[in-house]
């Protein structure tokens, strides 16, 4: 059984903290099931944002584990932000934590599409 969005988020911040980035919300989405939306600023004015991996990743199951894709790349916050907005437009029930860490570290599970 997958846990709930905001128990993930509150596990995912203490393992920020525990590798010594900084994590916040900026964005409260739905408790149980909102989608989740990660953004790490690299402290140099680039930004990486990482999001739920389509369903399509996944074979038969899911996994028991939220896994992630890449978004944006060494963007500006701008972007960040434009990007969510359209997310917004669509299901404004998402989660957005946002790191803080200058090696750029995201501290998630990657799905690689067609390994699943």
């Amino acid at each position: 059984m997958r846990v709930t969005s905001e128990f993930w988020v509150t596990a995912y911040i203490r393992k920020c903290f525990a590798a010594g980035a900084f994590a916040g919300i900026l964005k409260r989405g739905a408790t149980e099931a909102g989608a989740i939306f990660v953004s790490i600023d690299r402290l140099d004015g680039t930004y990486d944002l990482f999001g739920p991996a389509p369903q399509s990743f996944f074979a038969e199951e899911k996994p028991l584990d939220r896994e992630f894709e890449q978004l944006l790349s060494g963007v500006d916050r701008f972007e960040i932000i434009t990007r969510l907005e359209k997310e917004a437009r669509m299901d404004d029930d998402f989660w957005q934590v946002e790191v803080e860490d200058k090696e750029g570290r995201h501290f998630l599970e990657i799905a690689k599409d067609g390994d699943i």
